[in-house]
């Protein structure tokens, strides 16, 4: 059998959730079974090298092209419905899409495509005028109905295609993302841990926030939170750590953050080294989460698995994914988030209670698993 499998998000060499899927999807799947061929199309007109064990397995070829995406591939993709990649890769009997970009095969290649999260659909005023454009080029929609099968990451995701788009619940699987083993708990004398406060200019004690810097994530409301929980409990040995890349509406967030009366207590790291963030877990006191809506959310899992209490929204797929294992708030009411925050910074049987549930619950995401039931549903 031969699969093709478009890699074409890891293009740009960033690191957010489809390319942490993507990456840790195939440093597993494609060895599972070696009689298996796997033909990955890398397509890009910029492109980063692939330094990764994976590459260089013998059942693995990496088929190279250089067209432009945006401007060459997809407007002949959406309107000539060519050219056929399952023949750019020389024959496959299915093709793979870790994301719904555009990816016209022949009739007799079955189609599969991994959806994360239709936030766009619910929160488009969260995005720029380009992404919105973009996803209507796309239309998500199509891609869904198009595909043969589906694999969501989360019930809230299935349950979503089915409402949105009218798909058939037989048609979508839902299979788990994985959290990776690096993340652990660390021993409070591990020798890298000065370094990393140094490198990031970390505190102390701090409330960690881990992601990229964009509306959707409700930054603004944790800034909110944070003051609050300063004023109204007056506890003021705890900074805000703000981990992560700048992404797109991103100013009114600075903004608020530089304008607050505790702006000097108020830390952007700036891009985070993957290598880095296992030390930014295990050196917060808490973390916490309150994005509007998120298809499976790696950060709060991660952390979990580090040893440090969770405080998440009650939106979209937290309740299925984090159980019991992590304190829910509104995340429209900056007072409940506030209080959170003091009731785990100060209640020692509530923080060790979601310290001990969350690293039991985390033993329920395995990125093996979910590439032994991505291979199986692929070649079912």
């Amino acid at each position: 059998m031969v699969i093709g499998i478009d890699i074409r998000v890891l293009a740009r060499g960033t690191r957010t959730g489809i390319e942490e899927y993507t990456l840790n999807l195939l440093s597993r799947l494609l060895s599972l079974d070696k009689s298996i061929k796997f033909k990955l199309f890398y397509n890009a007109f910029n492109k980063v090298g692939l330094n990764y064990d994976w590459a260089n397995l013998p059942n693995v070829e990496i088929k190279k092209f250089n067209y432009p995406n945006r401007f060459v591939f997809d407007p002949l993709a959406k309107f000539l419905r060519l050219p056929k990649i399952d023949k750019m890769l020389g024959g496959v009997d299915v093709f793979f899409a870790p994301h719904f970009l555009l990816s016209p095969v022949s009739k007799d290649c079955r189609r599969i495509i991994t959806f994360h999260d239709l936030s766009f659909e619910y929160f488009p005023e969260f995005l720029p005028w380009r992404k919105r454009f973009w996803h209507a080029f796309l239309n998500p929609r199509r891609r869904a109905l198009q595909a043969d099968k589906i694999i969501a990451v989360s019930g809230s995701t299935k349950n979503d295609l089915v409402d949105l788009y009218g798909l058939p619940s037989e048609k979508i699987k839902l299979i788990y993302s994985g959290v990776g083993e690096e993340f652990k708990k660390f021993p409070i004398s591990n020798f890298q841990f000065p370094n990393i406060r140094k490198k990031y200019g970390l505190p102390e004690k701090f409330i960690l926030y881990f992601g990229t810097i964009e509306p959707r994530k409700n930054l603004l409301g944790l800034i909110r939170a944070y003051e609050i929980f300063r004023e109204k409990y007056k506890i003021d040995d705890f900074k805000l750590v703000v981990a992560g890349s700048r992404g797109w509406l991103d100013k009114e967030i600075i903004s608020a953050a530089n304008n607050s009366k505790y702006h000097q207590d108020i830390i952007f790291t700036g891009f985070v080294a993957p290598s880095d963030k296992i030390y930014l877990y295990n050196l917060a006191s808490l973390f916490v989460y309150p994005s509007f809506f998120e298809g499976f959310g790696f950060p709060p899992l991660e952390a979990m698995s580090c040893g440090v209490p969770v405080i998440c929204s009650y939106t979209s797929s937290f309740p299925e994914v984090v159980g019991e294992a992590a304190l829910m708030v509104d995340p429209y009411n900056f007072e409940e988030i506030a209080w959170a925050m003091k009731e785990v910074l100060t209640d020692q049987n509530l923080r060790d209670d979601l310290i001990s549930k969350g690293i039991e619950h985390i033993k329920k995401f395995s990125w093996d698993r979910c590439a032994r039931e991505t291979l199986e549903f692929l070649i079912s």
